[in-house]
């Protein structure tokens, strides 16, 4: 993974790599790593750094062309996991679009993150494989493969799967966030 354009960002918003990493809640040394290329964050970290610089996380992997139509192949997709790839997420979309599409990857077991998360969107989930149970606020909702479901980001929410098998989703965001 190639993280193009945290440093383009950081220094467009005026900060510091040390103002980057305190408001992301990582070290210097990690954003100054990260920004050369030499490690590869793991998907919290990189929420934590969208976050910081108030920008959609796979804007942080954009290339900046700015093309009428874009065609990605499936092997030049940007990707990014977990640190023991319980999640894995590829963008299906453009960098800068008013629309996300993401392909993601959940093994069994794992979850989108520990506690849930809001963030101001709107998201369309469609299972590809396996069993996806999604909880949004108080509701929980057990999605099998071409079910889908849609709802306001702005309430607290997570994907899990609770099953044995690798559940694949497409996910749609838009706006693009974190």
């Amino acid at each position: 993974m190639t993280v193009t354009r945290i440093r383009e960002i950081r220094t467009l918003r005026g900060m510091t790599v040390r103002e980057l990493a305190d408001n992301a809640g990582v070290s210097s040394a990690l954003i100054s790593q990260v920004e050369r290329g030499v490690t590869d964050p793991s998907l919290e970290t990189m929420r934590r750094i969208a976050e910081a610089l108030d920008t959609p996380m796979f804007s942080l992997f954009q290339d900046g062309d700015d093309e009428t139509v874009a065609v990605i192949r499936r092997e030049d997709r940007y990707e990014i996991s977990s640190p023991h790839h319980a999640i894995t997420y590829t963008r299906a979309s453009p960098g800068g679009s008013k629309l996300e599409v993401l392909e993601g990857s959940l093994e069994p077991g794992a979850a989108t993150s520990e506690t849930p998360r809001s963030h101001p969107s709107e998201e369309c989930v469609v299972v590809l494989a396996g069993r996806l149970t999604v909880q949004v606020g108080d509701q929980t909702h057990v999605l099998k493969i071409g079910d889908s479901c849609t709802f306001d980001s702005n309430i607290p929410h997570l994907y899990r799967n609770e099953g044995r098998n690798v559940v694949r989703f497409l996910l749609s965001v838009t706006p693009p966030s974190y």
